[in-house]
């Protein structure tokens, strides 16, 4: 069988599924999305994942489209259904569809609700992981509401390619004050000159990483040294070790920026370690 796509009530072959052409996630980005790593076909840090859509939705005025009970349910069919053990689940959820215009629709509509699922090699993740990757900068150019998961990503499309031109995993954005704020896909990590982790606090323009919240509390158990304190490429390059974090890269080990080997230009031991405990973490707590 196939895979397998859930939109708005219905499973249906994923290259078959769609969407109305005047759904305004499609016409207007006017939505908001989630992702979830899979561990043998549970849901990872489900309950930072739930917490964080409902906050995006209600900053959008966007309701709900199903209780969280049953939007636990929808997405383990899902994963049944697509029979995926070791992936990603994707949700996306819009105003929904009302004829195009700016303004929300006069009439009340139901939020349109996409969901799918993708597996993940975990074998090739974990080279990638043990060989490192490099990430690029570019100038900070989003909107001032990064704290909300909507689908408006064509800044962070833009720096994706760029990373992906100059032979790199990631882009790193950098603000007027010549301070990193996150990654296109991830938050962004060092570990400095002294030997403390640094990643930007969330009063900054980035996202609320439900990663990051969780390797947070991961890092607190290990009694390691932590700042919520910005940081600039120069910094990176001159740090001991660095790396990103995301749903989708977990705990990811960065090489090298703009070029500049990072440290010894190979994965450091600390980055290692932390991935090799936020996996332990996420695969128990999995849902």
């Amino acid at each position: 069988m196939g895979r397998v796509a859930y939109v708005n009530g219905r499973f249906a072959r994923h290259g078959e599924a769609m969407v109305h052409i005047e759904d305004r996630g499609y016409q207007l980005s006017d939505a908001v999305y989630e992702v979830w790593a899979l561990f043998d076909g549970r849901l990872s840090d489900a309950e930072g994942h739930f917490v964080r859509l409902e906050r995006s939705l209600s900053e959008l005025s966007i309701p709900m489209p199903m209780s969280r009970r049953a939007l636990t349910l929808v997405l383990k069919e899902a994963v049944r259904r697509n029979r995926v053990r070791e992936g990603l689940a994707y949700l996306q959820v819009s105003r929904g569809v009302a004829p195009r215009d700016h303004a929300f629709p006069k009439a009340p509509v139901a939020p349109s609700m996409v969901i799918t699922v993708s597996a993940v090699d975990r074998a090739a993740t974990e080279a990638r992981a043990a060989k490192g990757v490099g990430v690029v900068t570019t100038p900070e150019n989003r909107w001032g509401r990064c704290d909300i998961k909507t689908v408006a990503l064509l800044p962070n499309v833009l720096a994706k390619q760029k990373a992906r031109a100059a032979g790199a995993y990631e882009a790193w954005f950098v603000d007027e004050l010549g301070f990193v704020t996150e990654g296109a896909s991830s938050n962004a990590w060092i570990v400095d000159r002294d030997g403390r982790l640094r990643t930007r606090d969330t009063n900054a323009n980035i996202l609320r990483g439900i990663t990051r919240r969780t390797l947070m509390e991961v890092i607190a158990e290990e009694g390691l040294a932590l700042d919520e304190r910005p940081f600039t490429p120069d910094d990176a390059k001159t740090a001991r070790e660095a790396f990103i974090t995301g749903a989708g890269s977990l705990v990811l080990p960065v090489v090298s920026v703009d070029g500049t080997p990072v440290g010894e230009g190979r994965p450091g031991p600390l980055a290692l370690k932390l991935r090799r405990l936020y996996i332990e973490r996420a695969k128990a707590t999995a849902v």
